[in-house]
């Protein structure tokens, strides 16, 4: 992996992932864990709900940390970038959130299932909401890598 990139595992709503991957939604708000992903860090997402399945990832451009009228208040202040009063509502109840600014989102060319990737590493869990991977994590090395590669072959 490439260390100056952090990498993260992110659990995104279906509606909202997809979203991401079609350039509708140019941020990513999250409720605050203790986590901050650096700016040009990758976002692995994993689509939950009824897809539960990694379908891509983008890198983080630029990241706005406060209280949810903060980051909303911020995020106001751009022009079409797909995040509604729904958007907003999931962050609202928190101390503090955040927005991460979605750039170069790619669509693997295939899902990799939550059956494939538990196959691949028993007990797989995807993260509630997002954690880092490390560098020489199965889920890099095993999947990732080869998702990355059908995208490159499809170009």
């Amino acid at each position: 992996m490439n260390k100056e990139r952090p990498m993260y595992l992110m659990s995104i709503r279906p509606k909202y992932a997809y979203r991401i991957f079609t350039g509708i939604k140019k941020f990513e708000l999250r409720k605050w864990f203790g986590i901050i992903p650096e700016k040009r860090s990758v976002i692995i997402v994993y689509a939950s709900g009824s897809v539960r399945a990694i379908i891509g990832e983008f890198t983080v451009g630029n990241i706005i940390i406060g209280k949810p009228s903060e980051v909303w208040d911020k995020l106001s202040k751009f022009e079409s970038i797909g995040v509604g009063n729904e958007d907003y509502q999931y962050i609202r109840g928190s101390k503090t959130a955040m927005a991460l600014e979605v750039v170069d989102p790619v669509l693997y060319v295939k899902p990799i299932t939550l059956e494939e990737l538990r196959s691949i590493i028993p007990g797989f869990m995807p993260p509630f909401s997002f954690r880092r991977l490390s560098p020489d994590e199965p889920l890099y090395e095993l999947v990732i890598k080869k998702a990355r590669k059908l995208v490159k072959q499809a170009s």
